[in-house]
């Protein structure tokens, strides 16, 4: 029993590991195959296979540990009861570094995988667009455009700024705070002034 679950454990650390590795990897070359993954991962590409039948799998099931991620982070901030851009500016404080390491999936969103990735993104962006709404109803957020739009647009500046690879993480942060307040129509004073509230 314990040889079976000592083989268990080394199958789900050697699977976290191509995980960890094709994340890293990917961020840096979105058209990273899995032979570079199983040799930086330090295992035969049949184990990255065995794991991962294909490369969609492997990018489906590094999507769905993003949106696990995502979701707890902005169904926690959600129920703070806060005003809607003051969770907002909550939700990218913490979501910051989880955007980070995922950004790739904002450039295989746009590839041959989007459609996968759309789909398994779906929870996050109902989240997203449902706190959008309340800012709407509050008078917080522009209404220029519907809810899911905006939210949208305001979320896929976090993803490009993180993309953008700043070497100063804080700025990096604070930037795509500041920035996707003002897509969501919130005054420049106002975005700057919650952002310092978090410092």
């Amino acid at each position: 029993m314990s040889a079976q679950s000592s083989r268990v454990r080394s199958m789900n650390e050697t699977r976290e590991r191509i995980l960890d590795v094709a994340l890293a990897m990917l961020g840096e070359n979105p058209d990273t195959g899995m032979g570079d993954i199983a040799s930086t991962a330090g295992v035969v590409r049949r184990t990255v296979y065995d794991h991962f039948p294909s490369r969609l799998d492997l990018i489906r099931t590094l999507t769905e540990r993003a949106v696990t991620e995502m979701t707890a982070v902005l169904t926690e901030v959600n129920a703070s009861g806060a005003a809607a851009d003051a969770t907002w500016v909550e939700f990218i404080a913490r979501l910051w570094p989880v955007a980070h390491r995922y950004r790739v999936l904002l450039a295989l969103r746009r590839g041959e995988y989007g459609e996968a990735i759309h789909a398994l993104l779906a929870p996050v962006d109902e989240l997203l667009a449902d706190l959008v709404e309340r800012g709407q109803d509050d008078n917080v957020f522009a209404e220029h455009l519907p809810a899911g739009i905006l939210s949208q647009v305001a979320y896929g500046v976090v993803f490009a700024i993180a993309d953008s690879d700043l070497s100063d993480a804080t700025r990096g942060a604070r930037a795509a705070t500041i920035t996707s307040l003002l897509m969501l129509g919130v005054a420049e004073s106002r975005a700057i002034a919650l952002v310092g509230d978090q410092r």
